[in-house]
């Protein structure tokens, strides 16, 4: 398994003696420790203050090298304060609001509040269509969740997964220059969420539903798109599901497939899960079997159901196929893992067709470790940022609701997702695909705005565009 290392600081207070500094980098090493800058930070006759900067692979070493650190004595070292990277990161929030005119004069403020505010409230109340002109509504998103399905680590509560939330505000600011802000529902009823993100809907020219456990996820972002006149996107469901799509697209190119003819496995019945399901069939592929923990879901099976593996069995898995992910991998030349880890085994990856494709997505442990499949099959991509092809949904989101913004959607549909799906593939030129390279980088301008412009294009070709307001 790949070690993903974090930035600590050490602030400690050394005896002004020589040597001293050396025990000190002796003590971390032998816990484990790997040494980064090191400054002086005061200096005086009897002591040194110093930073000491350590890369860490799990927070059970920052306690190895304190116990280690305190056995040197305090004589000889004190421990000020210890502060991981990542935390300080997130010291008062990811996020702050900012003005975008300044007020600097009283003419500013008779502008931008009484008496000037008044003539603007006076036209939306007569026009109320034309706040997506004058207010904040264009360009703002809400990123709403109850907390229930936050990164892998489940139902750990709304407050939990503010960072989380803060996090996906940050990259709508910078790949879509979107305002998106938290929303945190302290509630998991979902008439109850359905009633407080309408409520609060006037505010926002989009809605990103986020990190909201399955089966609820589909029903709330049902009942919301048919209530709202404004986009409405679960990223869980549909954002994986575009970025999926679009890696396949590029995969299959190299591996000289088709849509058509390929066979898929999908591991993972969730909120993700069902949406690759759906749009790899809208993409054309008909021979899609979807697995969950109790194993192939198929017509007439009655454990571990649901409406929406209802609806799978009746949509997937043609020659009902019965069995466990052992049994539906065989043979097959695709399989999309977003479930847990160690799902699959390297022997059942032998298994698969010729030029097999492993897209093991789950995060952040895939659902099999890519080393151990170098060699036996042809592709691998995953969720994580520290191996190539990374099937990330940034691609998706911020460029999609920047063309859903900009062309007034209505709605969020299965054209406009496709068109993101291709657009993100054909960031990549045909001849520069490779097996390592079937998926464009995040920090890729070109995709964000191919993608927006995808989008926008197909709400207008379905209708669903409102560009001309003043109608």
């Amino acid at each position: 398994m790949r070690i993903v290392e974090n930035l600590v600081t050490f602030r400690l207070k050394l005896n002004n003696s020589p040597g001293t500094l050396g025990k000190v980098l002796t003590a971390i090493g032998t816990s484990g420790g790997s040494m980064g800058n090191i400054q002086i930070v005061k200096v005086d006759k009897d002591c040194k203050i110093r930073d000491l900067a350590v890369y860490v692979s799990a927070d059970e070493q920052v306690k190895e090298i304190m116990n280690s650190l305190l056995t040197l004595g305090k004589n000889l070292v004190e421990v000020i304060s210890v502060k991981d990277k990542v935390f300080e990161l997130h010291e008062k929030g990811k996020i702050y609001i900012s003005n975008r005119i300044s007020i600097t004069t009283f003419d500013d403020l008779s502008r931008v509040y009484t008496p000037g505010v008044a003539k603007v409230c006076m036209a939306i109340h007569e026009h109320p269509e034309l706040a997506r002109e004058y207010t904040i509504t264009r360009n703002t998103v809400a990123v709403v969740t109850d907390g229930t399905a936050i990164l892998g680590l489940g139902d750990i509560g709304p407050v939990a997964g503010m960072p989380v939330m803060e996090g996906k505000a940050m990259l709508f600011k910078a790949f879509g220059n979107i305002d998106a802000f938290p929303i945190l529902l302290n509630t998991k009823d979902t008439d109850e969420i359905v009633k407080t993100v309408v409520n609060i809907s006037p505010t926002f020219g989009g809605i990103n539903l986020e990190d909201i456990a399955a089966p609820r996820c589909f029903e709330i972002e049902r009942r919301l798109k048919e209530i709202l006149p404004i986009p409405v996107f679960h990223d869980d469901q549909h954002g994986t599901a575009v970025v999926c799509l679009a890696g396949l697209i590029n995969a299959l190119k190299v591996v000289k497939k088709s849509m058509e003819t390929i066979s898929v496995v999908i591991s993972g019945a969730g909120a993700a899960g069902i949406s690759i399901a759906h749009m790899l069939i809208h993409a054309g592929i008909k021979d899609i079997v979807v697995c969950d923990t109790s194993g192939i879901i198929y017509k007439g099976r009655k454990a571990n159901m649901n409406p929406a593996k209802e609806v799978l069995a009746r949509i997937t898995n043609p020659k009902n196929e019965q069995g466990t992910i052992s049994d539906a991998i065989r043979e097959k030349d695709v399989f999309i893992g977003v479930s847990g880890p160690n799902t699959i085994t390297k022997d059942m990856v032998k298994t698969m067709q010729k030029d097999s494709i492993v897209f093991a997505m789950a995060n952040p442990d895939p659902e099999i470790e890519p080393e151990s499949i170098e060699g036996i099959t042809r592709i691998i991509a995953t969720g994580r940022s520290d191996y190539h092809n990374q099937i990330n949904n940034v691609l998706c989101f911020p460029g999609l609701f920047r063309g859903a913004l900009d062309s007034g959607a209505t709605t969020i549909n299965d054209t406009m997702n496709m068109a993101a799906a291709y657009a993100i593939a054909h960031a990549i030129e045909e001849e520069h695909l490779s097996e390592d390279y079937i998926i464009p980088s995040v920090f890729n301008e070109k995709v964000h705005t191919d993608v927006a412009k995808a989008v926008a294009d197909a709400a207008i070709k379905t209708g669903v565009a409102r560009r001309n307001i003043f109608s």
